[in-house]
Parts: structure tokens; sequence; C-alpha cells
């Protein structure tokens, strides 16, 4: 019998036509990603995170929308509106999910154990410390 896989441990990678990478994290999990995928164009990772605390950056996807679904806890999900404004999204139980829209940023803000499903179109994935002054991603 085959064992299964566990996305917090092995994430799914996938491809343009819709094949499937199972990769392992490791230290260089990222990097990897760009460079075994082409600077992952195209491609899109499933993957699992469990986090008790705040992010403590943002991040931002330029490729394409982020779809969050949360299995446990409750997050925050804030995201940087190009008018200047923040957007809170908060899912609060399990199965509620939200769509961070391609190339907003934004960071999530927790209390408590809790763990999400994240599917990423993560080309060109860009990470900052603070709120960006501006919500446009910077082409690199």
């Amino acid at each position: 019998m085959t064992k299964a896989h566990r996305l917090t441990d092995n994430p799914v990678v996938l491809r343009p036509d819709q094949s499937v990478a199972v990769r392992e994290i490791g230290p260089d999990f990222y990097a990897g990603l760009d460079r075994d995928f082409d600077g992952f164009a195209g491609h899109t990772l499933v993957a699992e995170y469990a986090f008790s605390q705040d992010w403590g950056m943002w991040e931002c996807h330029p490729a394409g929308d982020e779809t969050i679904y949360l299995l446990e806890g409750r997050v925050e999900f804030v995201l940087a509106m190009s008018d200047g404004t923040d957007k809170s999204i908060l899912l609060d139980a399990p199965g509620a999910y939200c769509v961070v829209p391609r190339g907003i940023w934004h960071t999530a803000k927790t209390e408590t154990d809790s763990r999400a499903l994240f599917i990423t179109p993560g080309a060109g994935t860009q990470h900052a410390e603070d709120r960006p002054i501006t919500t446009e991603y910077e082409a690199e």
C-alpha cells in the first residue's frame, strides 16, 4: 500500500498542463520552485500552513488570485486596497475561505493556533516587512 502525502510536508505544484508535482518541504523549498519550474510561471502551489501568530510581513502575488481555505482556528487577512485603505476578511470557522486578488498586498493576523490551505499562483511573489505604501506590485 502506498502511503498518502500530507500537504504540510509535501505541497503540490499544479503545472500549466494540469499535471501535479509533489515537492518536499526543505530549506530551499521556494528557491527550488523557481529553479525547477521555470520561475514558477504558469504554476500554482497548493500547500497547508500552520501558524499561531501574526505573519510579521506582507506578501503580493502578481501572477493571479490566491485562494485561502481555513482548516482550523481563526485568521484575519488584511488586504492593502488600491484606494489606500485596508480591507479585513475574517475567516472564523473551518470551511471559510477568501480570495486575495492578483497584485494585492496582504498579511494575516491571528491569536490562536490556525491552519489553512493556500492555493497560490506563486510566480513573482514579493514580500515586505512593512505595509507597502503602494498597493501595486513591483515588476522585477
